[in-house]
């Protein structure tokens, strides 16, 4: 499975924005800057979480974005879907019916083992993701990470 860079730097907004204190906001500049990003394509990406009811976004001066629900409510797998999608990377296309040694409809009622195979890993990642929320993230942080990111996204 290949995910798109964007996806990196949304999960870090998103574990960057569990470690602000209640209320505070950070802005698509400060992330930008932060983490050396392009400041228009992170606001699209960021604008997605807000569509998927993982952030909040507001305007204004003092306007920003925070998370939508508290961090442990929010897992790793919300923030991928926001940006990638859900869908199932491999799709089928009924290889085993084509070409020189293909097999008859008959012979393929089910799925075949590779598909059923790649299914299974699908959804053995999207288990593992969605296990793991923002605020596990958090805890495994050093003791010193939420300071530091606080120092650095306040304005």
């Amino acid at each position: 499975m290949k995910l798109p860079e964007s996806a990196e730097w949304v999960l870090h907004c998103a574990a960057s924005l569990a470690q602000l204190d209640d209320g505070a906001t950070a802005s698509t500049a400060q992330f930008a800057e932060l983490f050396g990003v392009p400041a228009p394509y992170l606001a699209k990406q960021l604008a997605n979480l807000v569509r998927a009811g993982v952030l909040t976004a507001t305007t204004g001066p003092r306007g920003g974005f925070r998370l939508a629900r508290p961090a442990s409510q929010i897992t790793v797998l919300d923030v991928i879907e926001a940006v990638d999608g859900g869908a199932d990377p491999y799709q089928c296309r009924e290889i085993r019916q084509q070409g020189r040694g293909a097999l008859s409809p008959d012979d393929c009622t089910e799925p075949c083992v590779l598909a059923t195979t790649m299914r299974a890993a699908h959804e053995a990642w999207r288990a593992s993701l969605a296990a793991v929320s923002l605020a596990d993230v958090i805890g495994t942080l050093p003791t010193d990470a939420p300071a530091r990111t606080r120092r650095l996204l306040s304005r």
